[in-house]
């Protein structure tokens, strides 16, 4: 028999727990499956572990408090894997003198470590791997964090930088005479990876204009890379081009044009991120400019990756889409933008005539709307259609001149067979 005192406390403790229930995230039900979500993510993020300025934790909170739901930190050919001091010298250098301030008051003196004497010119703290500080931020369908990578190689004097999501270790750039090779080099290492591992990866083209490094021919050729930045936030990625270069749109539909007219495979996706390396202020690349909406029944790494190869997936710099759906049989795209009251939105649907040889009928503009859902029914003539969103108002934080919050769909209408393929 229970004790007066055991009694009560346990009555107390089944009260809390029915008070919990009712908010608590649960698993649905046997044989119930929970809806499709939109989820908000960025895929290209730097931290102390390479050329970034700020601590990771310290990122990956930014994120978490601003509802984004997942975030990869990919430095640059390393994982936040391992024991790594770094002097505060250093890391003052690139930021502030109040940097491990701010860091001790978000997360607490016990959870920061450092050794030597502070004000010595050896005092270091150490650099928090990701399986350690991980799961002070995750929760349950609301934030995640992905190990990922920026593999960063060069080739014929230029940078060939692609990220691999999900990896299981750091992979090292692979190399090659030409650009286009050390693409193919690259991206045959993270699929073997991913097969070794089994586990779903995500390979994606960082900023091709960074130096002007990758051409849409180059892009084009190598057909295994499925995904590429239509915007990255960093101020020096030359997101419109100039008079020698085409803009990254332009490279998207030029890409798309070979794949679909002389290659005959699938389109390129499109990719939104932040490129994100100054986190307190700072001229550069900052955080909150780029991101993409993955829809998945789940918020894991494997089920948002599997949602982006299907292509179910936009890419924003500050546009929110309500829907966007393609139906085969009428070969209609339609697109469901979320409002804001201050905003007008204009939507282009763009797309490539077959037969491209004549530039012109390459990234066509077909229809123009300012409906709040609109559509376009492709035509017999066109090889893949996308459509742009583009509001009245500024970006929030801008990277290049008079720039405007948009949202990028990604391209469909090519034949079912070929896109299984």
């Amino acid at each position: 028999m229970l004790k007066p005192r055991a009694h009560l406390s346990l009555l107390s403790v089944l009260a809390c727990l029915l008070l919990y229930l009712p908010n608590a995230s649960i698993a649905p039900a046997s044989g119930e499956e929970p809806e499709l979500k939109w989820w908000k993510g960025n895929l290209h993020t730097h931290s102390l572990w390479s050329d970034g300025d700020e601590f990771p934790e310290m990122i990956a909170s930014w994120y978490a408090e601003r509802d984004y739901n997942f975030l990869a930190l990919t430095d640059h050919n390393v994982l936040s894997d391992g024991m790594r001091w770094m002097k505060l010298a250093d890391i003052v250098k690139r930021s502030d003198d109040q940097i491990l301030n701010r860091y001790i008051e978000k997360f607490g003196q016990s959870w920061v470590e450092t050794r030597g004497e502070q004000g010595a010119a050896g005092f270091a703290v150490r650099l928090k791997p990701l399986h350690e500080f991980r799961h002070l931020l995750e929760q349950k369908n609301q934030f995640i964090m992905i190990p990922a990578e920026e593999i960063s190689d060069r080739a014929e004097g230029k940078p060939v930088h692609i990220n691999a999501t999900n990896v299981a270790e750091a992979l090292q750039p692979a190399g090659g005479e030409t650009v286009r090779e050390a693409m193919q080099n690259n991206l045959r290492a993270i699929l073997e990876h991913e097969k070794e591992h089994g586990r779903e990866i995500l390979p994606h083209l960082n900023h091709p204009n960074f130096g002007y490094a990758v051409t849409a021919q180059d892009l084009a050729a190598v057909v295994s890379e499925k995904f590429f930045e239509v915007y990255n936030g960093h101020p020096g990625v030359n997101h419109l081009g100039d008079k020698d270069h085409p803009s990254i749109e332009r490279i998207w539909d030029l890409v798309n044009a070979i794949r679909r007219d002389a290659l005959e495979v699938p389109p390129i996706m499109g990719i939104a991120t932040d490129d994100s390396h100054e986190y307190h202020g700072k001229p550069g690349s900052r955080p909150g400019r780029g991101w993409v909406m993955v829809r998945s029944r789940y918020l894991t790494p494997e089920h948002l990756i599997r949602a982006m190869k299907r292509g179910d997936f936009y890419a924003s710099s500050g546009v929110t889409l309500k829907d966007v759906q393609f139906d085969a049989a009428t070969k209609t795209l339609s697109v469901a933008i979320s409002p804001d009251d201050q905003a007008t939105y204009t939507t282009q649907f763009i797309g490539t005539l077959e037969h491209p040889d004549d530039d012109s009928r390459i990234g066509q503009i077909l229809a123009t709307s300012t409906d709040l859902n609109p559509t376009y029914q492709m035509k017999s003539d066109q090889l893949y259609i996308r459509a742009v969103v583009t509001s009245s108002l500024d970006a929030a934080d801008p990277s290049f001149k008079d720039q405007k919050q948009q949202a990028w769909t990604q391209p469909v209408g090519w034949d079912n067979s070929e896109a299984a393929e």
